[in-house]
């Protein structure tokens, strides 16, 4: 999957609620249209961040997991 992001968000080693703070703080400065990869290590982020793009009206393009890390593309909405 490639989504060509126009922004990288790496939240390694991060836990709830840290990422999701930081995510929200990152799709601040960011344009709407615009894609974020969320790379995270933490597994309730596959809880929160769903929910954060669903909330404040983001695309969730795609989530997958490669290894024991979890990625997120994210559209600005």
């Amino acid at each position: 999957m490639s989504f060509n992001p126009t922004h990288v968000l790496d939240a390694s080693g991060l836990f709830c609620p840290e990422p999701v703070m930081l995510l929200h703080n990152k799709v601040r400065e960011m344009e709407a249209g615009e894609v974020l990869e969320v790379i995270a290590t933490d597994p309730s982020t596959t809880r929160d961040i769903p929910k954060f793009c669903a909330f404040l009206d983001h695309e969730l393009l795609a989530q997958e997991q490669r290894d024991q890390k979890f990625f997120y593309y994210i559209r600005k909405g």
